[in-house]
């Protein structure tokens, strides 16, 4: 296996230093329903899982949830409603929508309000070794303490300032030191979640959440670090910063793993811009191999733009598919050494399922095989059983 980083720009072989090789994918923020952007990122790495594991490879996947945030806080205001009960409803939403995808769960599904405890930790040691500073209620970390912030993403400066208050950051708060120092324990208003630490009652800053995650899950250096390319800056960078910080270990993540960007209407597809292709509605109307065919289509690295003729087109090829499979003779399935080939050059899904396009008509006895890695049904039934949901380890109740 191949997979281009984007910390060196090459595309580099997977080579674990430890088995089972650690996956960390960022995962959703629990205040609004899955998009098909959502989609995307989950189906690519639910691919690169079950290639790994269909080569024999052992695999630690962890998914984690960001259940405290100031997103949440304001939607469940206005909603009307408590910011954990938001949390779990939408949580439980976007499993039963990954199971209906064929989407396998993570092998840890960590969220950011059982974690506090791991997180204060962490934030008293970067305060010890004086990376972070204390100002009122709020930590913040020392950007200037280490000498290669930006080293992720290649941006300068002024640029990383300008990204930074786009995405959440205050570059103006007047208590930090530098208006690149970002959040690591921040003041609770009276409404918001709050937990007692050192610095009084509070919660976490964005970044320090997947840092604490992913080291007590993997260990102090992650073998695959994934998530979309609108989390290199300042969410990635940043983790990379912490993470070194405290282990003293480097590279944090020996590769990162990107996804592109999915735009709808000429913007990215994203809540906050209010333009999203919700994955319940379209399962209204197109079975979950479709769907999966749409987004593999596309390299993951590749940004573009969704229409919904792009999904029209992706269903009667795929239906062309099945109906090829219904007519093969095979019956049991060996490796798919062909699929797995393309899947391992950092991950060509293209390439993939026109090489089990090829294997279905010419009815080789691997197809079948071939077909599971890029997690298609192709039979009868288009929509799992809550059994076939249950055994792809989700945890949460379906109707």
């Amino acid at each position: 296996m191949r997979l281009r980083n984007t910390e060196t720009n090459v595309v580099q072989p997977l080579e674990p230093v430890t088995r089972p090789i650690g996956i960390y994918v960022c995962g959703i923020t629990p205040y609004d329903t899955t998009h098909l952007g959502h989609a995307l990122t989950y189906v690519v790495f639910d691919v690169l899982v079950r290639a790994l594991l269909a080569a024999g490879r052992a695999v630690r996947y962890v998914q984690n949830v960001t259940d405290v945030d100031d997103d949440i806080i304001r939607r469940a205001r206005e909603l009307g409603i408590t910011w954990d009960r938001l949390a779990a409803k939408e949580t439980a939403l976007y499993e039963a929508d990954m199971a209906d995808l064929n989407v396998r769960a993570p092998d840890v599904f960590p969220k950011v309000s059982q974690t506090i405890p791991k997180i204060i930790a962490l934030v008293r040691t970067l305060e010890a070794q004086g990376h972070a500073y204390r100002r009122g209620g709020n930590v913040y970390f020392r950007v200037g303490s280490v000498t290669d912030y930006g080293r992720l993403s290649r941006l300068g400066r002024d640029e990383m300032i300008k990204l930074s208050a786009e995405r959440g950051a205050d570059p103006n708060d007047s208590r930090k030191q530098d208006p690149l120092d970002f959040l690591l324990w921040q003041e609770s208003a009276p409404d918001e979640p709050h937990w007692s630490s050192p610095w009084g009652e509070g919660r976490p800053g964005w970044h320090i959440e997947c840092s604490a995650m992913a080291l007590a899950n993997l260990g102090d250096q992650v073998d695959v670090h994934g998530g979309g390319s609108d989390l290199i800056f300042p969410h990635h960078e940043s983790e990379i910063a912490q993470s070194e910080s405290v282990t003293g270990i480097r590279p944090f993540a020996r590769i990162w793993a990107h996804v592109g960007m999915l735009r709808y209407r000429g913007q990215k597809m994203s809540k906050s811009l209010h333009n999203l292709v919700l994955i319940r509605d379209l399962l209204g109307r197109h079975d979950p191999d479709s769907i999966r065919v749409l987004l593999l289509r596309h390299h993951y690295r590749e940004s573009w733009e969704y229409t919904p003729e792009q999904l029209g087109d992706a269903a009667a090829w795929t239906e062309r598919l099945r109906e090829s499979a219904s007519r093969s003779k095979t019956v049991t399935a060996g490796r798919p050494a062909a699929v797995l080939a393309a899947l391992d050059d950092d991950l060509d899904t293209p390439r993939a399922l026109q090489l089990l396009q090829k294997s279905i008509e010419s009815d080789e006895g691997d197809w079948r095989a071939g077909a599971d890695v890029l997690g298609l049904r192709l039979g009868a039934d288009t929509m799992p059983a809550a059994e076939t949901k249950k055994a792809l380890g989700w945890r949460a109740p379906f109707s």
